[in-house]
């Protein structure tokens, strides 16, 4: 019996907020943030193999890392591996892996999850995917992975729900309202205290009929353009077929495409210990600290007079840190920074002003 279960993994992005460990050519998807011995992608992979069998995860990232994906999969064939001829945000990449999937297994039910997040409870976030694919393979419907607010937190979306109707089996799933994408701080306060809305965690779970069939009402222009690669899926024109459509597909997320709009949408509401890492602050949440409040990846760091800092640097580096209070200190490659923590959203604004005083070597 063929396994209808499926996995795709993003893992296309930069990660600009993570430099400068997280540059162009080697992103944070590649990199082992946590210091726990895996990257990233790797763990992203570790937990899908409990979903479904290793041939059927599919990987798609940039074309520029087709080697690093090899490296660090080995585990998944090369033909996994969907490679994007530009960054057109999530939209396009979803598309692609649908259409791809769909030409191999008109039956298959999908969980597509970004590469580069935490979720340290996986015996739940695995239980929480498999009850939504029970109800992805028999509705047309498109779920989304909701986490509990734990504060006011500006930099994520945000989901509003309401009780479905009829009752769900599973009484986690619940109805989308609404989405918000991250609001200020007065309006995530206002969000945390009503206590029906969820963080958007970006993990989606449906039928490849149901995610095609919402292309086809909501963004039939990007529906038509892959349409067009049918007789091009898993033959050696499809790479030729890629670059025209991708050339001619909207840079838009899968949030703004579909999920926003989609009047079939529901949230499961999931404790799986979930961090999108999206910068250094989060990071610093979940490495052990020392009795002074300090996170460290590092095996050579030295604290004077210092707290609450995030230290990441190589295991052969010694570093000395003295008079130090709430600081994020990275060093990758040559690269030092040094910023506090409350202005790490500055980050963005260093690389840009460091490739243009400097150029593209270090970002």
């Amino acid at each position: 019996m063929k396994n209808n279960r499926y996995c795709v993994i993003m893992a296309g992005g930069v990660g600009t907020r993570f430099w400068p460990m997280s540059k162009t050519a080697h992103p944070k998807q590649f990199i082992d943030v946590l210091g726990t011995g895996e990257t990233l992608l790797q763990a992203t992979f570790n937990r899908s193999v409990h979903i479904c069998p290793p041939e059927n995860i599919f990987v798609v990232t940039n074309e520029n890392y087709l080697s690093l994906v090899k490296k660090q999969l080995p585990e998944i064939p090369e033909e996994n591996i969907l490679l994007e001829p530009a960054r057109k945000n999530t939209a396009p990449c979803v598309a692609y892996a649908t259409w791809k999937i769909f030409n191999l297994n008109p039956d298959a039910v999908m969980v597509v999850a970004p590469s580069d997040h935490l979720i340290a409870k996986q015996d739940t976030y695995v239980k929480a995917i498999r009850s939504c694919m029970k109800k992805a393979i028999t509705e047309d419907c498109l779920i989304t992975i909701g986490i509990r607010p734990t504060r006011p937190d500006t930099g994520y979306g945000y989901i509003q729900y309401v009780e479905a109707d009829p009752p769900q089996k599973d009484n986690r799933i619940k109805k989308v309202k609404t989405f918000t994408e991250k609001p200020d701080l007065d309006m995530a306060k206002f969000f945390l205290q009503s206590g029906d809305f969820l963080w958007n965690a970006g993990i989606f779970v449906w039928s490849a009929k149901s995610i095609m069939n919402a292309f086809e009402n909501l963004m039939p222009e990007m529906a038509q353009i892959f349409n067009e690669g049918n007789s091009s899926w898993n033959t050696e024109g499809e790479k030729t077929f890629l670059k025209d459509a991708y050339a001619r597909c909207k840079n838009i997320s899968i949030d703004y495409a579909i999920m926003e709009k989609a009047k079939n949408v529901f949230v499961r509401a999931s404790i799986i210990g979930w961090s999108d890492l999206g910068t250094w602050g989060s990071l610093y949440t979940h490495i052990d600290k020392d009795e002074n409040g300090n996170a460290v990846v590092g095996k050579q760091v030295m604290f004077y007079d210092s707290k609450n800092c995030v230290v990441h640097v190589p295991k052969d580096k010694l570093v000395v840190i003295e008079g130090l209070d709430d600081y994020i200190v990275v060093e990758s490659d040559n690269i030092l920074l040094i910023c506090k923590k409350q202005d790490e959203q500055h980050i963005r604004t260093f690389v840009n002003d460091v490739k243009i005083a400097r150029g593209d070597k270090f970002i």
